[in-house]
């Protein structure tokens, strides 16, 4: 008697295979006031908890800085069918997210993707996980394409995955149409609903530390506030007769 597949092997459509195609994004206006920021001040107001992992870096140009609300890919570990299909899902000025279940062995993409994208007027993608072809990748110029490593093992073309559904990226749940900001200091996600409050602050805080960044500039700054925090928190200060006690700022 013949024996076929197992039930177990079969696709299934709903969760872990679906695509969404209309997704809210942010107004393209505050998306471009965030870009004109560097991720370490958006991660400062954001209290350092909507970074992703370092290990996830600016793998072309250094120079490459990265804008636009996140189209969210999900694939299964070692395959890539759904990032082929989010270019045709993704809008001109979207980042695309790739979440690899932490693939660490085959690339998610490579130049041809990268030069499709780069067409569909894509901003860049973020993949955590690997990519190939990474001299073809680089001569886009000013495509910029983030992610943990390279390698040349590419993957296959099955599914499942999905497209425009919560994904874990470096660390941080991205909802689809949240803004990736992304430069050579690392990657930051800001939650789409919060991006109108979070510019007014950074514009607000540029604003009042312009002067005193000048005066750091210039040599000019006291650190005596770090002797009133060490004085307040009741550190143990070992002074140049060899004792020790309980700092009083001096």
């Amino acid at each position: 008697m013949a024996v076929g597949k197992p039930k177990s092997a079969e696709m299934h459509p709903g969760p872990g295979f679906r695509i969404r195609h209309d997704v809210e994004r942010p107004d393209p206006e505050l998306v471009r006031a965030l870009g004109q920021f560097d991720t370490p001040s958006i991660s400062d107001l954001m209290n350092r908890l909507y970074t992703m992992s370092a290990e996830i870096r600016a793998l072309t140009a250094p120079s490459n800085h990265i804008a636009g609300p996140a189209c969210t890919v999900k694939v299964y570990p070692g395959d890539n069918l759904m990032v082929h299909k989010s270019l045709d899902i993704a809008q001109p000025g979207d980042v695309i997210v790739v979440d690899t279940g932490l693939s660490g062995e085959t690339a998610a993409l490579g130049d041809l993707v990268s030069t499709k994208a780069k067409h569909r007027g894509i901003a860049g993608f973020v993949v955590d996980g690997m990519i190939r072809d990474l001299p073809g990748i680089k001569e886009l110029g000013d495509f910029p394409v983030f992610a943990r490593g390279v390698t040349p093992l590419g993957p296959m073309h099955r599914g499942p995955g999905e497209i425009n559904h919560p994904v874990s990226v470096g660390g941080i749940v991205v909802f689809p149409g949240d803004v990736i900001v992304g430069d050579q200091n690392g990657i930051v996600v800001v939650r789409k609903e919060l991006a109108a409050e979070l510019v007014a602050r950074l514009v607000a805080q540029s604003e009042a530390e312009a002067d005193y960044l000048a005066a750091v500039r210039r040599g000019e700054f006291s650190n005596a506030w770090v002797d009133t925090l060490i004085a307040s928190s009741g550190a143990f200060v070992e002074r140049s007769d060899g004792q020790a006690a309980v700092s009083d700022g001096a």
